[in-house]
């Protein structure tokens, strides 16, 4: 029988562009050898300080304009006091004031309860640090 709490990390290229990346197929890989059926919670955690977790629709365009809307809010000038790193990568720093680097989502039944048009992403807009760790935590 599985331990009562399970973790794994994954590691993540983003690449050189700002990205919405999807991790319901890791959370879900995780999900059958940890959960192994059974109830419990998921938390997603990213340990960096210029990425967030988000759970929102991808594939028809939310990805894009969740992006979009973050360009709205924190754009990308010099207008930050935290300036090392590429032109605007102060923004980045603020990003998980508004993307939290976490979130805990419901297992029943070894299956995550996502709503029909759900996903994990991590979303990450530090085209600096293309590398990124995700701990996925089960907690039966």
């Amino acid at each position: 029988m599985p331990d009562a709490f399970t973790t794994r990390v994954l590691r993540i290229t983003t690449g050189s562009t700002e990205k919405v990346h999807d991790l319901t197929r890791d959370c879900e890989a995780f999900l059958r050898e940890a959960a192994a059926g059974r109830d419990g919670l998921l938390n997603i955690f990213v340990p960096h300080a210029t990425a967030g977790i988000a759970v929102l629709e991808t594939g028809a365009g939310s990805d894009d304009d969740l992006l979009a809307a973050l360009h709205t809010l924190l754009p990308a000038d010099d207008r930050w006091q935290h300036r090392h790193g590429s032109p605007g990568h102060g923004r980045d720093h603020v990003l998980p004031a508004l993307v939290a680097p976490h979130a805990t989502l419901p297992v029943v039944a070894g299956s995550l309860e996502l709503g029909t048009w759900q996903s994990v992403c991590l979303v990450d807009t530090n085209v600096d640090n293309p590398d990124r760790k995700v701990r996925l935590s089960f907690l039966g």
